[in-house]
């Protein structure tokens, strides 16, 4: 191992941040091994990416199938049922009244660019608000729209005119739904006419921010702001989506609806792939050649997707991302220690945060030992947060249920070491 984690060190960058000093060979389900033969239970799922769990047979076969037709032609070159019938199975299910269309591409931060494009040419107009917290990817746009500076901003220099962060609520830090829409209301007083806003993008259940779901009249206080002035209102379903929070999309929690959904990660079972579905009159605004990719929406990807949503369906993944949700959420809140801040879940989008001498930055320190015990004890966990302070739970959806439970135990007995 030592000569690969050199080999690491040689070739590659160190802004290509590794978490785990062991090197994955193999993986089924909820489990990874590693090059000694080491067994790992995946509570992080390639960061959110396998809620049908490694490997899945059917995700397995449907690839293998497509493999053997052809691997690649470019869909706007050479065009493919497999897109069409994704994309009419997006349509059907997403959470947007009236006519839909969708669009695929390959990575999450290539959808919320694509969604801020869309909102450009429909609106004419060039700012985008976001908020503080976010994660929205890495590149351009994307990393200008997210609202945390460490590790993603820092040094980079990066920022973009017309982006603008407003205040996402979050209870325990003291940001009320009233604070984060008057913050809206600042925006357009100090920095940008709402008249020139294209986009307010949002996420329903902060990722990287702490996965901290948002209120009700948080999201209904957006949609009548986008109204008022004629702003698109997207939103970024990324690390949301696909059964995850206990719906196939998280905005089904909420009477409000988007204009336009961003999707990725588990809608490829692990072949990447995103997508874009909004109402039919938005997604249709730019021009033909205005977006795509050479391989968005790549048909072993359309194959895997299509999979997916069968898996989804057939073994009534919503249901069980409930059930195992409020599972590990029972068990997190009957460890009663006062470093554990506040536990929060929606479905299986479960965290926990720390503070410590009622800190969250020192509650950081926290969560990094529980990580580290874990992972040696064959439990591989996630952390978040705008002060890195929370750990965040993305199991597999189809993990076994005795492994769940021995993932738990384990998960109490570091904690309690952790705050010792």
């Amino acid at each position: 191992m030592k000569d690969i984690e050199k080999r690491r060190v040689e070739a590659t960058p160190k802004g290509i941040a590794v978490m785990c000093d062991w090197f994955v060979t193999k993986a089924e389900n909820a489990t990874m091994w590693d090059s000694k033969g080491r067994e790992f239970i995946d509570f992080a799922a390639g960061i959110a990416v396998l809620n049908v769990g490694h490997r899945h047979p059917k995700v397995v076969a449907a690839v293998e199938k497509q493999l053997k037709a052809f691997t690649h032609t470019a869909y706007q070159v050479t065009p493919y049922e497999s897109y069409i019938a994704l994309a009419e199975k997006i349509n059907a299910l997403a959470p947007i009244k009236g006519k839909k269309k969708t669009c695929f591409f390959t990575t999450g931060a290539e959808a919320t660019e694509n969604a801020i494009k869309i909102a450009k040419a429909k609106t004419g107009r060039f700012g985008v608000i976001a908020f503080g917290g976010s994660f929205h990817g890495r590149t351009a746009t994307a990393v200008a729209m997210t609202g945390k500076v460490t590790p993603y901003k820092a040094q980079l220099g990066v920022g973009m005119v017309g982006i603008y962060h407003g205040y996402y609520p979050n209870k325990l830090h003291k940001v009320t739904t009233e604070d984060a829409l008057k913050s809206l209301e600042h925006i357009c007083k100090s920095s940008i006419s709402p008249k020139d806003v294209a986009a307010i993008i949002f996420e329903p259940v902060q990722g990287e921010g702490g996965f901290n779901p948002a209120p009700k009249e948080f999201v209904a206080g957006l949609r009548k702001f986008a109204d008022e002035h004629g702003i698109v209102l997207i939103a970024d379903e990324v690390q949301t989506g696909f059964a995850r929070t206990g719906k196939m999309f998280a905005m089904e929690y909420f009477d409000t609806q988007a204009d336009i959904m961003c999707m990725a990660k588990s809608l490829g079972g692990g072949i990447p792939i995103s997508g874009i579905v909004g109402k039919a009159e938005i997604m249709d605004s730019v021009e033909p050649g205005g977006m795509g990719g050479t391989y968005a929406g790549s048909p072993l990807a359309t194959a895997a997707g299509l999979e997916v949503l069968k898996i989804i369906e057939e073994e009534k993944l919503i249901d069980r991302a409930n059930k195992l949700g409020k599972k590990l959420e029972k068990t997190l809140k009957g460890l009663k220690f006062k470093e554990i801040a506040e536990v929060r879940a929606l479905g299986s989008m479960v965290a926990v945060e720390f503070f410590k001498d009622g800190c969250p930055g020192k509650g950081a320190d926290i969560a990094k030992k529980v990580q580290k015990l874990a992972m040696e004890s064959g439990l591989l966990l996630l952390t978040c947060g705008t002060y890195g302070n929370v750990i965040r739970f993305l199991y597999p959806l189809t993990i076994p249920e005795a492994q769940f439970d021995k993932a738990l135990t384990i998960l109490q007995e570091v904690i309690t070491e952790a705050v010792k």
